[in-house]
């Protein structure tokens, strides 16, 4: 069903709700019982009564913010005919439309006298706590607003895109690069993205409770798109093959180099890219890197190595005659550097053979295979340095369907495209009929990170839906060495605040990114100054009306 008719009749649906647990209230308060019915306006009527903002009618639906709105709007109402208590503050929460109705159909609910000549000390203190929490409460849903529709804060957690965005970098992604994608969980807690909290098997989240409501649910749309992903552009995108969350909004959040987009040919050859057969472009902000292996006489003196470079994720191990250093990321001039080192007896890049697939297993008998940890797909004799080539699918394409390249093609066919599938001995049946081709139905996109040895993209998780796709990195607020701890080196790296890479512009492809500092000046003005300014206003307001 579209998106919008969805949304409408879930609208609807409220609004019915709504009317038949308010109807006999909206008559007390002097309004025909058929406006109780009516959607924005009945939440019109309740905010113009309870003397609040009555614009903030518009926020009653919107995903996310509208439950919290409605919620809102209901104490309000109950509160209109006396109930204060937290008790029926709760009940209107957790109960809406059955404690609603109780109050609409009991026989003694009356509208509350609301002459403050009357109302006792402990009455007033409420209601001057009620207009704190009311603050406290707006402020939430302002900064939801930002976080649904504009702009989302992310964090980067691992080193696959060192040395462009750094381990510890706290982003803020525009939501609207390539058109924005309408939510699909529209009733969900603000400011998470799939879980609540780790409440079971440590690292494990399919048995940690979701953030959202599953049951409730709009389909994929993506409005005002006048772009699309390009090569060289870093994107946030959604995690594809995430089986924890079957919202694609709510999969895990990624962020990647676009090397290749629809109808271009990727390619490895021996941990260099390539794409429609040229080497990559390198942009002013990204600097080549690749995995090295040192073996050396006496141990390396490495929190030394990781204040002179910085990031330097390594895996030391003793041998007899000395060291082994597995580095991740090391850069030509840094891997030049560290060859000079006395202690050092060989180096050389870790590159692995042409032709070897890298499949990993999750049992010692190797019969399952881990597909998240293994080379997409799983069928070719291909690993993250000799890969491909491949073309990816661009929508329109006809592509051959046959027990060879259902691998490549499945996920796309049954995930992502929500077809079934399934094998009958050489037959191929999409949605029950044997097909020997198949045309794709949406653009798709080859997402790589720049530390290529230290990435785990789309050569493991394969090709990156449209659908998928989030926004560009604006800016990083936050920059904080040994933010996160890194799992697979030996050795973490010292904290600091890395105070020359915050509020820099992200994703320019130029060296010298430009400073946004002034932007967090206004916007911190805005926050801290906002109510004298308005004290302000309103007492240069009085003064000119005496």
């Amino acid at each position: 069903m579209n998106y919008f008719l969805t949304y409408t009749v879930y609208v609807l649906i409220l609004s019915v709700l709504m009317g038949i647990s308010t109807w006999k209230l909206f008559k007390k308060m002097g309004y025909s019982p058929l406006f109780a019915f009516i959607p924005f306006y009945n939440y019109f009527i309740i905010l113009k009564e309870t003397k609040h903002p009555k614009w903030w009618a518009v926020l009653s639906y919107l995903p996310i913010v509208g439950p919290i709105m409605m919620s809102v709007f209901h104490i309000y109402l109950m509160k209109k005919f006396g109930k204060h208590l937290l008790q029926n503050q709760l009940l209107t929460v957790i109960l809406p439309f059955i404690y609603m109705a109780v109050v609409n159909y009991s026989k003694d609910v009356e509208l509350e006298d609301e002459n403050e000549l009357f109302l006792t000390e402990e009455e007033k203190n409420a209601k001057k706590k009620d207009t704190f929490l009311g603050s406290i409460t707006f402020a939430v849903v302002f900064a939801t607003i930002i976080h649904v529709f504009v702009t989302q804060p992310f964090g980067i957690p691992t080193g696959s895109m060192e040395r462009t965005l750094l381990v510890g970098d706290f982003l803020f992604v525009n939501k609207w690069s390539y058109g924005y994608r309408m939510p699909m969980r529209p009733v969900a807690i603000p400011f998470l993205q799939g879980t609540i909290m780790d409440t079971g098997q440590p690292g494990n989240p399919k048995d940690d409770p979701k953030s959202y409501v599953d049951a409730v649910k709009l389909p994929y749309t993506r409005i005002l798109q006048f772009s699309k992903p390009q090569k060289n552009d870093v994107v946030v995108f959604n995690y594809p093959q995430d089986s924890v969350h079957t919202a694609i909004d709510r999969k895990d959040p990624y962020v990647k180099r676009c090397v290749a987009t629809a109808g271009d040919t990727f390619e490895m050859r021996a941990g260099r890219l390539f794409v429609n057969g040229k080497p990559e472009t390198v942009l002013g902000d990204q600097e080549v890197q690749h995995g090295y292996l040192v073996t050396t006489g006496s141990q390396l003196d490495i929190p030394a190595l990781y204040n002179t470079y910085g990031f330097l994720p390594v895996q030391e191990q003793q041998t007899q005659t000395g060291f082994v250093y597995g580095f991740q990321g090391l850069t030509d001039k840094i891997a030049k550097e560290i060859k000079e080192l006395p202690q050092v007896i060989d180096m050389k890049e870790n590159v692995m053979p042409k032709g070897e697939a890298s499949i990993a297993y999750r049992d010692e008998a190797k019969t399952k295979i881990d597909t998240t940890q293994s080379i997409f797909p799983v069928n070719k004799p291909w690993n993250q340095d000799w890969y491909g080539p491949v073309r990816i699918p661009k929508k329109g394409d006809v592509v051959t369907i046959n027990k060879e390249t259902l691998p490549m093609y499945r996920w796309i066919i049954s995930e992502y495209e929500h077809n079934s599938v399934a094998v009958n001995g050489e037959q191929i049946l999409i949605n029950g009929k044997p097909e020997t081709s198949y045309t794709i139905k949406q653009d798709y996109y080859m997402m790589v990170g720049d530390n290529r040895d230290a990435s785990l993209d789309a050569r493991f998780f394969g090709f990156v839906p449209e659908e998928n796709i989030v926004g560009k990195p604006m800016f990083t607020w936050m920059s904080l060495q040994g933010a996160f701890k890194d799992s697979g080196s030996s050795y973490q790296a010292p904290f600091k605040i890395r105070w020359e890479r915050m509020f820099k512009a992200t994703n320019t492809g130029e060296a010298n990114k430009t400073s946004y500092w002034w932007i967090a000046a206004m916007i911190l003005i805005l926050f801290f100054g906002w109510e004298y300014f308005v004290k302000l206003f309103r007492k240069k307001k009085t003064e000119d009306e005496l």
